[in-house]
């Protein structure tokens, strides 16, 4: 099983600062290699600042998804609102985060 770090709170990858029923993916952290539930827990947990992925980077496996542990490549979890293997829906909220997961490009808005 892929160890989460931080403070999960739930067997589905939800912390103590995002728990809804959608917030259930983990984010490997290009840093240092290790699954997270969000950017805070990271903080909470680790002593170096956060490295976004590049966008050359995204054919990598980071993320995790806390329901049926599926894990994806950054490129298709950012063409998915679910999980594709078991379904579950992932938290739309999170698109406020992705600068501080992956690079944008620039101008464009989207990573």
């Amino acid at each position: 099983m892929v160890p989460v770090y931080g403070a999960v709170v739930d067997s589905q990858t939800r912390c103590k600062h995002y728990h809804t029923k959608k917030d259930i993916i983990a984010i490997k952290f290009k840093c240092c290699n290790k699954y997270y539930p969000c950017y805070r827990c990271h903080e909470e947990c680790e002593d170096h600042p956060i490295s976004v992925w590049k966008k050359e980077e995204f054919g990598e496996t980071a993320i995790l998804c806390g329901v049926c542990r599926t894990e994806y490549t950054i490129h298709r979890y950012l063409q998915m609102d679910r999980c594709s293997h078991c379904g579950f829906q992932w938290n739309e909220g999170c698109k406020k985060h992705y600068h501080l997961y992956f690079q944008f490009e620039e101008n464009s808005g989207r990573p």
